[in-house]
């Protein structure tokens, strides 16, 4: 059996981090997973073509989805910090970098690294 190669690795953990958020919010439907699907294959050609670039794809995994559920049924994930106001959604920071993590521009604070929304809300419905 061939070891799996670090370009796969950097895939899978991706792909595992997001999914994890996906999760934690309750929006792991078999169409919202296509999308991280999706950006996967997507981001594979992007890593071989900058493989100094793999350090980002769960970030950009992460964004991908983000924009792709935006587009198709609303923000996500919502800020669990902000308890009024208007929903809003976390963002990605940073947008091309190591250590992504989710943050809330509007408190100005780091809510969870990428695949750790489920400790940082505590499991709750982001909806």
């Amino acid at each position: 059996m061939d070891p799996i190669s670090p370009l796969e690795q950097t895939l899978h953990a991706a792909r595992a981090l997001v999914l994890a958020d996906l999760v934690a919010g309750e929006v792991a439907e078999a169409d919202v997973v296509s999308l991280v699907e999706d950006s996967v294959t997507q981001r594979r050609w992007w890593v071989e073509q900058w493989p100094d670039g793999a350090g980002y794809v769960a970030g950009l995994v992460a964004q991908d989805v983000q924009d792709a559920l935006l587009e198709r049924y609303g923000r996500w994930p919502l800020c669990p910090v902000c308890g009024s106001g208007d929903p809003h959604a976390l963002d990605v920071e940073p947008e091309l970098g190591p250590d992504p993590h989710w943050v809330c521009h509007k408190a100005g604070v780091k809510v969870a690294a990428v695949g750790a929304l489920g400790r940082a809300t505590g499991g709750t419905p982001s909806s």
